[in-house]
């Protein structure tokens, strides 16, 4: 098989999930296309990966997601209907990111797990490392590199699966996979273990992994011989721990705020953070 290649050029968007958490909004209108401000959550996220550098993006979708594939795409009526007017501007960002992108999508027939969805990805993202954005975690480092940006000049250094950790309150990690590791610079831990959403009592620290992970193309493999583990799902954190115990994990303390925007406090944090940012 070909040798990994450094350079990160493909962006792996897991969007198939169904949003139950915002229903009944979510009930026609796929999660990942909600708003903050005017702009879609998902639109943030090809942006984040197109300032990293990353001009490929695999989307792995499922049934009631279309309005993500108009959304990366012309609007002939629309853009005749406001070309030469003053509302033309609002459709330039979006337009200038069409234009520098491509788009492939790839459909997840069945809900069973964030593994699974990522393996869904593979004929998509072929042999080569890549980087992989939940749109539900939005973040943002007021001016400086994005989570993935920091994410990418680390993989050119390490050469190895990369997941971005923050810290949390111990009383939260049931909602996350959490990490153990040697800390080799600041900030940056060699992963020993991790544990998908353990007791607070069972955790191995407070560094939990959020949506942003750049992983080696032997992770397709390990996920097809993932056992699947609560509710039947493949958890990439299972994966993840086989290439951890050969010391192939590495964790990242990002620079930079991350917005739950898979919850509504978080959604609604985002908002009024992006709301007051606007208007500095």
């Amino acid at each position: 098989m070909p040798q990994n290649t450094t350079k990160i050029k493909k962006c792996l968007f897991p969007a198939a999930g169904y949003g139950t958490r915002f229903l009944p909004a979510t009930k026609a209108i796929p999660k990942e296309m909600l708003p903050i401000l005017t702009k879609p959550l998902l639109q943030y996220g090809v942006e984040e990966a197109l300032g990293a550098g990353v001009g490929n993006m695999a989307i792995v979708t499922g049934r009631g997601k279309r309005a993500i594939e108009d959304h990366f795409d012309i609007s002939y009526e629309l853009e005749h209907q406001i070309k030469g007017t003053s509302k033309e501007h609002y459709l330039t960002e979006i337009r200038s990111v069409i234009t520098k992108c491509t788009f492939s999508y790839t459909r997840q027939i069945e809900m069973k797990g964030l593994g699974h969805a990522i393996l869904c990805g593979e004929p998509i993202i072929g042999y080569e490392p890549f980087a992989v954005i939940l749109a539900d975690d939005l973040c943002d480092n007021d001016g400086g590199d994005s989570v993935l940006s920091q994410m990418v000049k680390l993989y050119e250094k390490y050469q190895c699966s990369i997941v971005a950790v923050e810290e949390i309150p111990a009383e939260d990690s049931n909602k996350y996979g959490v990490i153990a590791g040697n800390e080799e610079e600041s900030g940056i831990f060699r992963v020993t273990d991790m544990v998908e959403k353990p007791e607070p009592k069972d955790a191995p620290s407070n560094l939990a992994i959020i949506g942003r992970y750049i992983l080696t193309p032997d992770i397709f493999d390990i996920i097809r011989e993932t056992k699947p583990g609560k509710g039947g799902e493949i958890q990439i954190t299972d994966a993840l721990l086989a290439q951890a115990k050969k010391g192939k994990v590495i964790a990242y303390k990002f620079k930079g705020k991350r917005f739950d925007c898979g919850s509504v406090d978080g959604f609604v944090e985002a908002t009024n953070y992006f709301y007051n940012k606007s208007k500095a």
